[in-house]
């Protein structure tokens, strides 16, 4: 077995020493200034002074190397030992020339004490801040016992003593000061968030992991919403119901409802509405009127549910119903009972649809520069050669240059088609602009490169779709429109496309040949609508068109008020009053790719 790259990365060492703190030598030579001022204060002999430079050279070693696992040690415990001989020596001095006592004199060296026990602990040497100060006591010990002052040992004064013993224990405050310091600055480090791709990643690798656990269709924000819907319905009255959810543009989208009746539930957040209170509270609101735009009449009683997951609301749940007083404080209870829980799985789904359409928009964005910048450039190149050729081949040569024009008029065939798949690939559902001006557009780019007559028909209201769901429908409107362009041979291109959240229905038609001969880049063509139709909970719906051509629809919800116009003009007279309001089912559903 090969060992894994990662374990067999040699770990990487800075070259050269460290560098020393700029902060830790400012404190070394302010200290050291202060030792210095005090024991000239002190003694009022400049020879003392040869105390300070001993203390300057051992601190070098400690200043230039701190972490060296020698010198470093090695140079605190030389300042160590220097300032516990010279605070003997100068509480002596001072003693002699009668400045003051030996306690005082003695404290002119002893504050230096603080940088190297401070410093070991900031390490993280915590065993060598003891060891320091361990060491400080025995050396300030053995400068009384060897000095001596009016033929009396130092250490007998009970100046000195009381001043050393106040300093170590100084020294030892100072130490646990210096532990908790470097323990909460760990921390913050530790808390500190790791950089942006570091955390992506490992975002990423759980969601991956949560991904292959989970089935697909727990992923599905409208699977999820109407799970939700149908089970609330069961402990509640609902004669009409909703899931919505937040959209780019600060509108809310529908993920799904239910009722006998389309309802054109207020989107925005910025009415005077039950559905704007509960977004921004975070708290269950109830009404005695509708949350439609246009409001209903009569005895209507509505509660809203914010789906809040941990402190973000992701959604809401309107429920309404045609009596007055339906939602009871205990009703509210049953239904936060429900949604409480829910709200995380579809902020999960929501999550997840988000981070598949960036990577998926991402990756169309790459292709589209790979194919710009590398196969598009050398077919263009290749054009260019050809006219080179042409215009060197002699007069006599013409059956040659026949074939070389229809080699160049096949290389700006392909040059188009290129173009035309690169405008494919940066096409995308503008957030202002909606689906249907996104299909329209691609059509008019499609239509006019390959001289076909496009006839629209734009049915889109303000309500939007979500993201997710509109780039699934554009992709699919643009295959058909491709399919019509490649294989079809037709004059004309009839876009329908009706938007009604959550209903739509997009519609392609073309005057064509029909599906007698499909060819197999078509087919593949017919099967990925149908995984992307499948995807959105869709129906791709693919019938011959009359007297001639094929089209293509995709069907995504119901919508019973369409459908009733629709089934009341198709019905014969004396069946419109048995006219059940069932979803309209097609005569043609898709059963794999056909035969075009």
């Amino acid at each position: 077995m090969l060992p894994s790259p990662v374990a067999a990365r040699p770990r990487t060492r800075p070259h050269g020493p460290p560098r020393p703190h700029p902060l830790a030598v400012a404190a070394r030579l302010v200290v050291l200034a202060l030792v210095a001022v005090l024991t000239l204060i002190t003694t009022h002999e400049v020879e003392q002074l040869r105390w300070i430079g001993l203390l300057a050279v051992a601190g070098i070693p400690a200043v230039l190397a701190p972490r060296h696992v020698l010198l470093g040690p090695l140079g605190r415990f030389a300042e160590v030992i220097i300032v516990g001989l010279a605070a003997g020596k100068v509480a002596a001095e001072a003693q002699i020339q009668g400045t003051l006592g030996s306690g005082l004199g003695a404290e002119a060296m002893l504050p230096y004490l603080a940088v190297p026990l401070t410093v070991a602990t900031l390490y993280r040497h915590t065993r060598e801040a003891l060891a320091l100060l361990g060491v400080a006591a025995a050396t300030l010990t053995f400068g009384g016992a060897v000095t001596e002052v009016n033929d009396e040992r130092l250490i007998t004064d009970g100046g000195y003593l009381l001043a050393s013993a106040q300093w170590l224990i100084l020294a030892a405050v100072g130490i646990t000061a210096a532990g908790t310091l470097q323990r909460v600055l760990q921390a913050r480090g530790e808390s500190r968030p790791p950089q942006p791709y570091a955390e992506a990643t490992r975002l990423l690798t759980q969601l991956r992991s949560v991904a292959r656990q989970l089935p697909g269709a727990t992923l599905d924000p409208g699977g999820i919403a109407e799970h939700l819907l149908d089970e609330l319905r069961t402990i509640t009255r609902a004669d009409r119901a909703a899931v919505l959810t937040a959209s780019g543009g600060g509108r809310l989208v529908v993920l799904a409802q239910t009722g006998v009746d389309r309802v054109d539930w207020e989107t925005t957040l910025d009415a005077d509405s039950a559905i704007a209170d509960a977004w921004a509270s975070q708290q269950p609101q109830t009404a005695h009127r509708s949350q439609a735009r246009s409001h209903r009449k009569g005895d209507v009683s509505a509660l809203v549910v914010p789906l809040v997951a941990g402190v973000r609301t992701v959604g809401l749940v309107t429920l309404e119903a045609d009596v007055t007083n339906a939602y009871t404080s205990s009703v509210v209870d049953r239904v936060t009972a429900v949604t409480r829980p829910a709200a995380l799985r579809l902020e999960a789904a929501l999550l997840f649809d988000e981070v598949r359409s960036l990577a998926t928009n991402e990756e169309r964005q790459r292709l589209a520069r790979e194919i710009h910048d590398g196969v598009a450039q050398e077919l263009v190149m290749v054009g260019y050669g050809i006219d080179n050729a042409l215009a060197l081949l002699p007069d006599e040569a013409k059956e040659s240059g026949e074939e070389l024009r229809s080699l160049r008029a096949e290389v700006t065939r392909v040059i188009t088609e290129l173009r035309l798949s690169l405008f494919e690939l940066r096409s995308e559902v503008d957030r202002h602009g909606g689906l249907a001006a996104a299909i329209s557009e691609y059509a008019r780019q499609v239509g006019g490169s390959a001289g076909l007559r496009v006839h629209y028909t734009l049915d889109e209201s303000t309500a939007r779709l979500p993201a997710a769901t509109e780039a699934e429908l554009l992709r699919i409107a643009q295959e058909a429109i491709t399919n019509a362009r490649k294989h079809a041979g037709a004059s004309n291109l009839w876009v329908t496309c009706a938007v009604d959240p959550p209903y739509a229905q997009i519609e392609v038609s073309d005057d064509g040949q029909g599906i007698a001969d499909q060819r197999p880049d078509g087919r593949y063509g017919l099967a990925i609508m149908a995984e992307r139709a499948e995807r959105i909970r869709g129906r791709l719906e693919i019938r011959p068109r009359h007297p001639s051509g094929t089209t293509v629809a995709v069907v995504l919800g119901s919508s019973p008020r369409r459908d009733s116009v629709r089934d009341s003009v198709n019905a014969p007279e004396g069946e419109l009053a048995q006219h059940d309001h069932q979803p309209h089912a097609t005569d043609h559903p898709y059963q794999g790719p056909p035969r075009r």
